[in-house]
C-alpha cells in the first residue's frame, strides 16, 4: 500500500508541487474578490450589448479627410518618436554597460586586486539603471509632461530613460555571455576597456546586440503609440479623443493603423536580422538606420522648436519630487493601491496564460490549416492593441475600477502569450508525437502526452516573464480609471501633490522589484 512517506521518498518534489497546487487557485481566488473581478459579468446581457454596441461604431473605419490628415501626421509622429527615443536609449544603455558588465572589468579578466570605489561607482550607476527601468515609460512621459510641456519632446525622453536602463541590463549580460578568453588575452597585455570591448566583444556579441536593439524599437513603436493618452504626442492623442467623444470610426480607423504598424515593426525586425548575417547586409542595416533617424529629427524638429520645454522648469520639478509623503494614512492608501495592482497583474496574467494554451495550438503549424490564419489575426489583434486601448474599452464594458484592468491584461497578454506558445509547439521535436500518432492515440491524448509535457515548462517560464512586464502594465492602466497605482498617480499629478506623486512613484518601483524576485525565484525552483 502507498502511503504519504512512500510517495514523498518517490518523488522529493511532490510536497512543494501540491502546495503550489492548491495555493494557486486560493490566491487567484482571493485576487478575484479584492478586485471585484467576476468573469460572468463578460457573459452579461448588458455588458455584451454595450461592447457590441461600441464594436458595431468600428465599422465602417472614418475616412473624414480632417480626421485622416491628422492621423499621417500622427502615424508619423510616433514612428519617429520610437526612432529617435530608441536611439536616445542606446546612447544611455550602451555607456552603462560599458561601465558596469563584469566581463569588461579587469578583476574579472586577470585576477588583478579589485577596486573598492569603481566596484562602489558600478554599483551606484546598476542603481540607476534599475530605476530609470524600474518606472514605467508612460509614467516618465507623464511626469515630463507635467513639468515641461506637452509635445513629443517628453516621449522621446521617456523612451530614452526607461529603455535605456533596461538596454544597459541587457546589454551587459550579452557581453557577460561571450567567451571570457580574447577579452583575457587583450586585457592581459594592458587594454584599456574600451579596446577589450571593440577587439574583443563587440566582434562576438555583434548580432546579439543589433538583434535585441530591433526588438526595443519595435517595444518602442508600441509604447510611443500610447502616450498621447498623458498628452505626449503621437497615436495616443488621437485615440484618447476618439475614446472620449465615443467615435467608433476613428477608433476604428485608429486600430487598423494600429495592426499596420504591428506587420511593418515585425517586417522590418525580421530583415534587420537576415541583414546583419552578411557584411554587406550589415552596411545596408546601418545605412538605413542612419536615414531613419535624419528623418525622424527633420520631422520632429519643427515641433520642438515650438515646445515650452523649460529645463529649470524640469528641474524645480524633480527638486520637488524628492520630499514624498510619508503619512501613515496616505501609506496605509498607497498600501492599498500596491496590494490592487498586484491582483490585477496576477489575475490578468493567469487568465492570459489560460487564453494564450488555449489558442496556441491552432496558431501553430501542427493546428488545422483552415483555423490557423484566423486564430493567428485574433492574436495579432489582442497583442496589437494597446494595453491602454483595452483598458479604455473595459471600462466601458465593466466601468471604472480593477476589474477593468484585469480585463485588459488577460485580452492584451492573451494574445503575447498566444503567439509564444505557439512558437513554442512548433519548435518542439515530433518524435513522441508521432509515438504516439503510430499507437493509434487520439489528438487528445498526442496533446496531452505527446507535447504538453514538454511545452508546459517553457510555457511557465513565458508566464513569470510576461507577469514582470505586466505588473509594470497593472500600475498605468489606472490612467484611463482601471484602478491600482496609476489612478492615484494621476491624480496626485494632476492636482500637483508632487509629494504624493513621489511615494506612489517609490511604490510602483518596489511592487516592480518585488515581483521580478518572486519571478526569479520561481523560474529556479522550476529549472
Amino acid at each position: 500500500m502507498l502511503t504519504a512517506k512512500t510517495l514523498s521518498a518517490r518523488d522529493p518534489a511532490l510536497a512543494a508541487r501540491l502546495g503550489w497546487i492548491i495555493a494557486t487557485p486560493l490566491l487567484l481566488l482571493a485576487a478575484m474578490y479584492y478586485t471585484g473581478f467576476d468573469p460572468r459579468l463578460l457573459l452579461d446581457a448588458d455588458t455584451l450589448a454595450t461592447l457590441a454596441h461600441f464594436a458595431g461604431e468600428f465599422f465602417p473605419p472614418s475616412h473624414d479627410p480632417v480626421f485622416l490628415a491628422s492621423l499621417w501626421h500622427e502615424t508619423l509622429t510616433t514612428l519617429a518618436v520610437a526612432s529617435s527615443g530608441t536611439l536616445l536609449a542606446m546612447l544611455v544603455g550602451l555607456p552603462a554597460a560599458l561601465l558596469t558588465s563584469r566581463a569588461l572589468d579587469r578583476d574579472v579578466l586577470t585576477g588583478e586586486a579589485p577596486s573598492r570605489l569603481w566596484h562602489w561607482l558600478q554599483n551606484s550607476l546598476r542603481a540607476l539603471m534599475v530605476i530609470l527601468r524600474g518606472v514605467p515609460d508612460l509614467v516618465w512621459a507623464l511626469l515630463l509632461v507635467r513639468a515641461a510641456g506637452l509635445g513629443s519632446l517628453p516621449a522621446v525622453l521617456a523612451l530614452g530613460l526607461a529603455y535605456g536602463g533596461m538596454l544597459g541590463k541587457v546589454y551587459a549580460e550579452i557581453l557577460e555571455a561571450q567567451p571570457r578568453a580574447p577579452a583575457a588575452a587583450l586585457a592581459g597585455s594592458g587594454a584599456s576597456r574600451l579596446a577589450i570591448f571593440g577587439y574583443a566583444l563587440l566582434p562576438q556579441a555583434a548580432h546579439e546586440l543589433i538583434s535585441y536593439s530591433v526588438y526595443r524599437w519595435e517595444c518602442a513603436i508600441r509604447a510611443s503609440a500610447v502616450m498621447g493618452f498623458v498628452g505626449a504626442g503621437g497615436l495616443g492623442l488621437l485615440m484618447d479623443t476618439s475614446i472620449r467623444m465615443l467615435n467608433g470610426g476613428e477608433v476604428g480607423a485608429l486600430l487598423l493603423v494600429f495592426m499596420a504598424l504591428v506587420a511593418l515593426t515585425e517586417l522590418i525586425s525580421r530583415l534587420a536580422r537576415h541583414a546583419v548575417e552578411s557584411r554587406r547586409g550589415g552596411l545596408v542595416l546601418a545605412a538605413a538606420c542612419i536615414l531613419l533617424q535624419l528623418a525622424a529629427f527633420g520631422w520632429l524638429g519643427p515641433q520642438w522648436q515650438d515646445s515650452p520645454f523649460d529645463v529649470g522648469g524640469l528641474l524645480r520639478f524633480a527638486g520637488e519630487l524628492l520630499h514624498p509623503n510619508l503619512a501613515p494614512a496616505f501609506l496605509l492608501k498607497v498600501g492599498g493601491g500596491m496590494l490592487e495592482t498586484l491582483a490585477q497583474s496576477a489575475l490578468g496574467t493567469a487568465f492570459a496564460f489560460l487564453g494564450g494554451a488555449l489558442l496556441a495550438l491552432p496558431a501553430s503549424q501542427r493546428g488545422p490549416r483552415w483555423l490557423r490564419y484566423p486564430v493567428q489575426l485574433l492574436l495579432n489583434i489582442l497583442r496589437g492593441t494597446p494595453d491602454l486601448l483595452w483598458g479604455a474599452i473595459a471600462v466601458l464594458a465593466l466601468s471604472l475600477g480593477p476589474a477593468a484592468g484585469v480585463l485588459a491584461l488577460a485580452l492584451h497578454t492573451s494574445g503575447v502569450l498566444g503567439r509564444l506558445f505557439a512558437h513554442t509547439l512548433e519548435n518542439l521535436p515530433p518524435e513522441p508525437e508521432a509515438a504516439l500518432r503510430v499507437s493509434g492515440a487520439s489528438p487528445v491524448a498526442r496533446l496531452a502526452y505527446g507535447l504538453l509535457p514538454q511545452a508546459l515548462p517553457q510555457w511557465i517560464a513565458y508566464t513569470l516573464y510576461r507577469w514582470e512586464n505586466n505588473i509594470r502594465i497593472a500600475a498605468i492602466l489606472g490612467l484611463v480609471g482601471a484602478g491600482g497605482l496609476g489612478q492615484q498617480l494621476y491624480l496626485a499629478l494632476s492636482l500637483f501633490q508632487l509629494g504624493n506623486a513621489a511615494t506612489l512613484i517609490a511604490a510602483m518601483l518596489l511592487l516592480s522589484w518585488g515581483v521580478e524576485g518572486i519571478s526569479r525565484w520561481l523560474r529556479q525552483r522550476l529549472e
